[in-house]
């Protein structure tokens, strides 16, 4: 009479458990060997009981089934997206390596340099972008002194206000704090002018000097004058000084 069908649920017996798990897993690995010779395949069984302990078996070595496993786990849909995303950022970079290399060698032929390879066109073309370029420069020239200017004006403009409100200030100060001080002064000016036209008014007490004294030094030759005799000792006395008497 044959076995009836094992039900497959959790065996509650811990005993018949640990039973039932021992001799299926040694049949298991069997079962795995047997598969490893017979058909020439490369087979690795990992097994962990309920306590946590470990049973393996690799036909070619465990690890190296692993790593074999671990680069098929890969689908070709992530292998063909990985390679379009990859040769996506290699055109990316390409262009922008073209585009680096195109501006490098504009600047060049701005700076006047590497102008053999361009024909008679190119040139033409280049000599427009530096009128261009030139004209742009000297219009930006030109607006920021004309700004400048206007600045200029403004704060000369903002100065004078500035002047003016400090001469309205000091008239108003001179009015206000100086005002009995300019009227005394008035009035001393006033009383000198009396004063000297009373003095000027009296008659002088002493007879005005006929003549002004006189210093002569020196040999000066004296001439008299016409229908007039002069004594000799008198002309001698008269136009010499000796030395000794300075």
């Amino acid at each position: 009479m044959g076995r009836g069908r094992v039900e497959l649920k959790r065996i509650e017996n811990k005993i018949n458990r640990q039973v039932t798990f021992s001799k299926r897993r040694n049949g298991l690995l069997k079962k795995a060997y047997e598969l490893s010779v017979l058909c020439d395949a490369e087979i690795a069984l990992i097994v962990f009981s309920s306590r946590g302990k470990l049973y393996e078996f690799g036909s070619a070595g465990l690890s190296k089934t692993l790593e074999r496993y671990q680069r098929c786990c890969y689908t070709p849909q992530d292998n063909t997206a990985a390679d379009r995303e990859t040769q996506s950022w290699y055109q990316e970079v390409s262009k922008l390596k073209a585009k680096y290399e195109s501006l490098q060698r504009s600047q060049r032929h701005l700076l006047g340099e590497d102008l053999g390879p361009l024909s008679v066109k190119e040139l033409q073309n280049l000599e427009k972008q530096l009128e261009g370029a030139l004209s742009q420069a000297r219009q930006r020239k030109t607006q920021i002194m004309t700004e400048q200017m206007e600045e200029l004006r403004r704060k000369e403009r903002h100065l004078g206000d500035i002047n003016k409100q400090l001469k309205n200030k000091l008239f108003q100060f001179e009015a206000e704090g100086h005002g009995s001080l300019g009227a005394t002064q008035c009035s001393w000016e006033s009383a000198s002018v009396v004063g000297a036209t009373s003095f000027s008014a009296q008659p002088s007490q002493s007879n005005p000097m006929d003549c002004e004294p006189t210093l002569q030094i020196g040999y000066h030759h004296f001439v008299p004058p016409e229908g007039t005799t002069i004594p000799r000792s008198v002309a001698s006395e008269s136009n010499f000084i000796h030395g000794w008497m300075l």
